[in-house]
This record gives structure tokens, sequence and C-alpha cells, in this order.
């Protein structure tokens, strides 16, 4: 039974899009069922405000498709294999989907789409009881749209005790969209809800059959998670009931590992404190791309080279020499295989193998020439770089912190100093390929290349030179080389 202050809600969510009420005198003068279905419904519940307008309905796509034809302003059927086809009226974004029921067999990777007859039906295949509710929507007198709440599995309870429970038996649902199970982790990560204890131990149980999802919805679960406010609670659910054996199998294999800098953590825990210190710097920076899936990402994964470069040293000393550089490498195959597009690949692996080397920078040694390099280094991701290195420092002696952050905090105001005065984040040589061709007298080939890093070098020991001096220094080096051939 919902409250007043919940019935207001669902009120205020049907009267909030003036193209639903279109959309329901359509498909109701057609003598088809709709309802709002799903996360806009356990949303407006909840308070939480909503953009997604997921609808459910008795008809066929064939029938959508002919409903809505000349109406909407765009129509999209790239789901239409699954009984969905999506819209947008004016500002206002909708998918309807046919009632339907999805099963895998012990081999696809897609599931089997079988469309229903029912509402009620309908739900019961829904993912968890707090995503199995709707509001049945129909017409009435004048412009209003009168509507029924739907909740045959209890998903408004479940949703009072922030329980996430399914609507059939665990086992079944899961065995029915193994993808589910993602899912179960990432709304502990997003809504902040516990697992019912029948979905941990059918999770546990078929961890498994994940293996045949493919590596792109997993992918998309795996960033929907990472994005949420609190991704760790999620990824503590993937690990302990072994899913992660599956999707980030480096991950769990950090529990195993001790860490010789943060002695008081393994680094596991150490990963997932880096990670949330790294989500408190995002927003204290105003990362314009936040929530940032590769930072993230990055301030999960940088330690995972630890495992295969751990060594016992005497005294009991535990030491990871090169662990950025494995880490990196491991991250590049591990995200490959979950189809992460080639730039998320190649910004991550950057910030994996690079995360240490603000730790040689000791109390401000570092020269203006290595201050270059370190940025050249970093590119375009010197900004996360940033934050990764900060959010790197876990350890509990508040001194040591405060040491480490005023070393950070100079060589940032270096960076900013250089920058200013050599337009630092463009670092490129005084000369060009083709001023390198013709003041050598040379043609295209590799010889030019080596002339250019070269002078590259140069410019990173000593700064901007200016046109007159590079030349000259171009052609000193040029005689040497012709002498030495």
């Amino acid at each position: 039974m919902l409250s007043d202050e919940e019935r207001a809600r669902i009120d205020a969510l049907v009267r909030s899009e003036a193209a639903l009420v279109e959309l329901v005198r359509r498909f109701d003068g057609a003598g088809f069922e709709l309802a709002l279905v799903g996360g806009p419904v356990r949303d407006a519940l909840m308070g939480r405000p909503g953009h997604d307008w997921d609808l459910t309905t008795s008809a066929r796509p064939e029938d959508i498709e002919r409903l809505i034809a000349g109406w909407a302003d765009t129509v999209w059927d790239v789901g239409r294999e699954f009984g969905t086809i999506a819209l947008r009226k004016g500002a206002a974004h909708v998918e309807i989907t046919t009632y339907r029921s999805d099963e895998y067999d012990l081999s696809s990777r897609k599931p089997q789409v079988r469309f229903g007859d029912s509402l009620v039906g309908d739900l019961s295949r829904r993912d968890f009881t707090v995503n199995a509710m709707a509001v049945l929507l129909r017409t009435s007198e004048g412009e209003a749209v009168r509507w029924e709440f739907v909740d045959p599995h209890g998903g408004l309870a479940d949703l009072a005790s922030h329980t996430l429970r399914t609507p059939v038996a665990a086992g079944i649902s899961f065995g029915d969209d193994p993808l589910r199970m993602m899912r179960a982790a990432r709304f502990v990560a997003q809504l902040e809800f516990d697992l019912h204890p029948e979905v941990t131990a059918a999770i546990r149980a078929m961890a498994d059959r994940l293996d045949i999802i493919s590596a792109e919805r997993i992918r998309d679960e795996l960033v929907k998670l990472i994005r949420a406010d609190r991704p760790v609670p999620g990824l503590r659910v993937l690990v302990e009931t072994g899913l992660a054996d599956h999707v980030l199998p480096e991950l769990p294999a950090l529990k195993l590992e001790s860490d010789e800098h943060h002695r008081h953590k393994d680094v596991y825990e150490h990963s997932l404190t880096v990670l949330e210190q790294a989500i408190m710097l995002e927003r204290l920076r105003a990362v314009p791309d936040a929530p940032d899936a590769v930072l993230r990402l990055a301030a999960l994964l940088h330690d995972i080279g630890k495992p295969k470069t751990r060594r016992f040293q005497q005294g009991g000393t535990v030491t990871f020499h090169h662990h950025d550089v494995v880490g990196a490498k491991l991250a590049r195959k591990r995200l490959r295989e979950l189809r992460f597009s080639n730039d998320d690949i190649d910004d991550i692996a950057r910030l994996v193998e690079l995360h240490l080397r603000f730790h040689g920078y000791g109390v401000g040694e570092w020269t203006d020439s290595a201050v270059r390099r370190y940025v050249r280094d970093a590119g375009d991701q010197l900004e996360r770089l940033h934050i990764l290195t900060r959010a790197d420092c876990t350890t509990r002696n508040q001194r040591k912190a405060a040491r480490l952050q005023r070393t950070y905090d100079e060589l940032e105001e270096r960076i900013a100093a250089l920058a200013e005065q050599e337009e630092l984040d463009a670092t490129r040589p005084d000369l060009d390929g083709n001023q390198i061709m013709e003041i050598l007298g040379i043609g295209p080939g590799r010889e030019v290349g080596d002339a250019y890093k070269f002078l590259l070098e140069v410019r990173l020991d000593r700064g901007p030179l200016g046109e007159e001096t590079a030349t000259e220094v171009l052609k000193a080096w040029w005689a040497d080389r012709s002498s030495a051939d």
C-alpha cells in the first residue's frame, strides 16, 4: 500500500511528461496496455530524480511502430529483436518494450526472447523486486491519465528495507540471465542496498554462469558500477561472491599480498581506499568528466602488478620492484578482454605505469628537465595522474601524509610555473620536420625522425631555444653524426 507521500511522488512522475499523455491515449485507444516500469518507478518512490522513460506494453514491436508512426520525432528499432522500440518526442527519450520473458541456454551468450501477454508475468521476469514494480496507465476524460500501482512481488517493502531480492527464486532468475548477478553488485553500489541472503548464496553458487555473457555486456555493467557514487561496496560484492574471479581476477588476487609501504593494510584494502580517495579528489578538483571511469579504474588497478613482482628479502622485507610496468601490461590485457576502447586502455595503462614516478621526486630535487619529462610522459593524462598520485597516499602517519602532500603541491606549482613560462603542455622541438629537412638538405626518412627526437631531448633538457639556436644545435649534431659515420 502506497503512503500519501509515495502516491504523490508517483502522481508527479506520471504528470511530469506531456508526451506520456498522448502515448497512453494511442495505446489505450488501440486496446493495448501501457505501463511505466522499473527504474523510473523505483527512483520516483525513493525521491530520486530520474530522466528515463521505460515503458512496457502488451503491444508487439510492429504494433508499437504503427502507433507512434508520424507522431514521434525520431524512432530507433535497434532493440527490436528484444522487443524494444525507442523514440524521441521533444526532449523526452522513451523506450517501449513488449511484455517478455528472457532465458538463456547453457551455451548461449544472448537471451532467447519470448513475448508475454500480461504485465504481472512480465514483472516476474525482472531482475529484482525493486525493479518489478509498475504503474499501469489508462486514459480518462480530458487530458488526465489514470494510473494503478502494480507490485506483485513486494518491491515496495524491499525498497523500504533497502534489500535486493529477486521476484522468483534467485537461482531461476540468474539462470535466465546471469548478467543479473553483476547487476546486483552494481545496485549495491548505486542504491546502497544489501543483498538478500538467498541472492548472495545463489551468486556464489552460480558465478561461473557469467562466462556465457559477452564481454561487452560485462564491461558495461562494470563501468556503471565503477561510476556509482560509492562503488566500493559493489566491488566487495564482486570479490566476496566470486564474480570478480570471472570479471576482474586481478582484484581478488590483491588480497593475498602484503604492501611494504602500507603495513596496516593488504594491497586489496589499499586499492579500495585509493579508489575512494580518488573519487573524493575528483569532486574537489571538479573533474569535467566526473564520474570519471578511466580515473577510477586506474585507481582500482594501479597495484595489480604486485602479485607477480612480490619478492621476499632478508629480514622479512617484501618488495614489488617494477610492479608499475608489470601492472600496466596486466591492465592492458584485462581491459582488452573486456572490450574497452583502445583510447581507454591506453589512458588507464599509462596512469598505472606512471603512478610511482612522483616518488622519485624526493624533496624537490628534480631538475626542470625532469619536470618537463614528467609532464611529457603524462601527456593529456596529467590531471588524472595528479589525482591518482595524491590518492595513492593512504598512510596513517599524519606527518608523512602531510609531507607527501606538500611535496606534490610543490611539484604542481613547478609544473604550473614552467607551463606559464614556456607552454609546457605543448612541449615540442623548436623546429618541425620540414625545417629539419630544409636545414640539413635531406628528404623524408628515418634521419628526419632521429633529428626530431634529438631536438625534443634538447628541448626537454634546456627548455625553449628559439629557432636560431636550435638550428645551430641541429647542425652541430648533424656534423658529429656525419663524422662518426
